[in-house]
């Protein structure tokens, strides 16, 4: 038999159990489906996770007052406030680096005209948008003019017009209240995304010294943020950081920390390391739909197998051989499979793009996860029709002809 006429004639053996077909079908169809959708969402969370890292800064560390690990590793509770002078030792005796921006921080009542909202406000020094990776998409930043003078000067977050119920542009200009002390607005920052615990699209940021001597009345830092020297590793800048903070803090050798000196890539591999967690055990269960679906295939081949023992008994007494009889039942195996597999990548795209669009998720629908569920769903076919076409091959001929 040729291999254009086993073709025609698998294709007519499907065509004439089309509903069992498709539902044969369906577990592949799912399973591939399924792959493809978890890829997209796996690469779309990693893509996000590196964009988050790029947003934040490769060089950025943050220093946080409160527990921290000692010499040991061992955690302490020996908590201790950090204050702008650390900051200010900081910009004097670190040798790695280039910026070293403290953050004072509370949430403040905020009112516009009607609206009144309770944020994060922020002080903070001129080298704060630089150092976070920010661009001012309207207006202007405060200057360190700005801060020696303490301005009533306010720069918002991209989300905070959407709060107060107004236009970026139009509240350039605009004067706000923050704790009843009028503030004009003078530039909106470009927008970062929420971080999960915090969104940092929310904060206003005021200059530090009008923060620490007309709105705080201290100089608590909630954080400091500092960037290290280009070329200089993350790990040396921590150690130059941890040397001069606890010669600034008085603390003895062996004594613990009480500080916390973190990169934002700790925290966001620790989310990328989530999202992969999550997509390996999500293709483990789309995995075994896959091997559900071949396992089905082959409980039909089977039944196939046993339906058409008499035309079987029939090709072998015309002259077919094994081999013949064997590729006839392969054929039918991977064309359900390929089938299925196809309508799976349809399927699974489209899943993507869903939810790409419903729920304002990244996805990245990868080129390598569609041609090898592809190439899998092949396999498939291969390995669960394997067996029943041999146990069609291996009949004999007399027996399928008497078979009823």
């Amino acid at each position: 038999m040729l291999i254009g006429e086993t073709v025609r004639v698998a294709f007519g053996s499907i065509r004439a159990n089309k509903l069992r077909a498709a539902l044969t079908m369906l577990g592949v169809i799912i399973g591939v489906a399924a792959v493809i959708t978890v890829v997209a969402m796996g690469s779309g969370a990693q893509k996000a996770v590196q964009d988050r890292i790029n947003a934040l800064g490769a060089n950025l560390i943050t220093i946080n007052p409160g527990m921290g690990r000692g010499m040991g590793g061992a955690a302490t509770q020996d908590r201790a406030a950090m204050h702008v002078a650390d900051a200010d030792s900081l910009k004097v005796e670190a040798t790695t680096l280039v910026a070293v921006v403290p953050e004072l921080s509370r949430n403040q009542q905020v009112v516009y005209l009607n609206n009144n909202i309770n944020t994060s406000i922020v002080g903070t020094t001129a080298n704060y948008v630089s150092a976070h990776n920010y661009t001012i998409t309207n207006g202007r930043y405060f200057t360190d003019g700005d801060d020696a003078a303490r301005e009533r000067y306010a720069v918002i977050g991209s989300d905070v017009p959407k709060l107060l119920d107004a236009n970026p542009t139009a509240l350039i200009g605009q004067t706000i209240t923050i704790r009843q002390i009028p503030f004009e607005v003078i530039g909106v920052l470009s927008s970062k995304g929420s971080t999960g615990f915090q969104n940092p699209d929310e904060q206003i940021l005021i200059p530090l010294s009008t923060a620490r001597y007309r709105v705080f009345g201290n100089d608590l830092l909630r954080s400091i943020s500092v960037i290290v020297r280009g070329g200089t590793p993350l790990e040396q800048g921590m150690v130059d950081i941890e040397r001069v903070l606890r010669k600034q803090h008085k603390l003895r050798p062996g004594q613990d920390d009480n500080f916390q000196i973190r990169s934002p890539k700790d925290f966001l591999a620790t989310q990328q390391q989530t999202a992969q967690t999550f997509s390996t055990l999500l293709l483990s269960i789309a995995a075994v739909s896959l091997i559900v679906g071949g396992i089905g295939i082959m409980n039909i081949m089977l039944v196939s197998v046993t339906e058409r023992t008499k035309e079987i008994g029939i090709r072998k007494a015309l002259g077919a051989t094994k081999l013949t009889i064997m590729l006839q039942f392969l054929v039918e195996a991977l064309v359900l499979c390929i089938s299925g597999g196809t309508l799976g990548i349809l399927i699974g795209v489209a899943a993507s793009v869903f939810v790409s669009k419903q729920y304002g998720t990244t996805t990245v629908i990868s080129p390598v996860a569609i041609i090898s569920s592809f190439a899998f769903s092949g396999l498939v076919g291969l390995f669960f029709g394997l067996w029943p076409a041999k146990r069609a091959a291996g009949l004999d001929p007399i027996q399928a002809l008497r078979y009823e």
